[in-house]
């Protein structure tokens, strides 16, 4: 248990193989972990107790990091330990019971509907222009995690194509089915059209970067924050925020947080009711601006 790269390496690998966790999500664990590395120093970890880990989490606090983010570095710290009790002979897991120090609460970022509409109406002129399009029509189409759209494969269009639904697997391997909206099927067919002139011969990845291999997560956030440039949006975007516009636009139209909870595949409604919050804010905007009795007089 003292060879810190052994023990980190078969974590990985036990999460990769045992729970199925994509190598995006386990570099983010193997991060984390590294840091707890860092601050135990010389002191191996089987010899931490929950004082130690206290003073690493307000030595972080101290430093700027938030309380979500300490709340993701305990989850990790937490994992590792269970895996080093059950492999590596670790007599305890110091973690345990430890909360990380709340912070105040941020509503997920979301792009209005014209903006949305702004960004994915994308002039295209060459195959991975079309790729870029029907990436981001079917992450806002569909409010797809960037994990999961970058792991699709090429088999699965078909059935994609023929039923307007996209089969996906989400966090912890559990599998959803998700509908896909018409500007999006057209889209996919416009890249189905060009994709061999970009992919490898036998890539069996649907999205495929410029060397012909599956795409990383890393292009296609670059990707898209150069096409809300070049469509004239004046902020920062990313993959995640057209999940959560995907979820803020369906919420506002419908008004069932149920299915929305559905289709973003998460296991408690809790995580989705944040959207109700967003949904609030916006109503919110339009009744300050069009209601006669709610505008300041000058």
């Amino acid at each position: 248990m003292s060879d810190q790269p052994l023990t980190l390496t078969g974590y990985l690998a036990y999460l990769q193989h045992e729970r199925n966790y994509s190598p995006h999500t386990s570099e983010n664990y193997a991060r984390d972990i590294r840091r707890l590395f860092e601050l135990a120093g010389s002191t191996a970890l089987g010899e931490l107790k929950s004082h130690h880990i206290r003073r690493y989490i307000a030595q972080l606090h101290g430093s700027g990091l938030s309380g979500r983010s300490l709340a993701r570095l305990l989850s990790s710290w937490r994992g590792f330990y269970n895996y080093l009790m059950r492999d590596h002979g670790c007599p305890g897991n110091p973690c345990v019971g430890l909360r990380a120090p709340k912070s105040p609460k941020t509503l997920p970022h979301a792009l209005s509907p014209d903006e949305a509409v702004q960004l994915v109406e994308m002039k295209v002129e060459t195959a991975l222009d079309t790729r870029d399009k029907a990436m981001f029509e079917l992450l806002y189409s569909s409010g797809l995690r960037l994990a999961e759209l970058i792991s699709l494969d090429l088999s699965t269009m078909q059935d994609t194509l023929h039923s307007n639904e996209v089969r996906v697997t989400g966090k912890g391997s559990k599998t959803r089915v998700v509908p896909v909206g018409q500007a999006a099927i057209a889209a996919l067919k416009a890249w189905m059209q060009v994709r061999e002139q970009v992919a490898k011969q036998d890539e069996v990845a649907l999205f495929v970067g410029t060397r012909g291999a599956r795409i990383s997560p890393r292009s296609v956030e670059m990707q898209l924050q150069k096409w809300a440039v070049k469509q004239g949006l004046n902020r920062k975007v990313y993959p995640h925020m057209l999940r959560h516009s995907f979820a803020t636009h369906v919420l506002q139209s419908s008004g069932d947080l149920r299915a929305v909870q559905e289709m973003l595949g998460h296991a408690s409604i809790s995580t989705t009711q944040v959207y109700t919050h967003l949904d609030f804010q916006y109503l919110a905007k339009i009744y300050d601006s069009a209601h006669p009795r709610a505008k300041k007089k000058g």
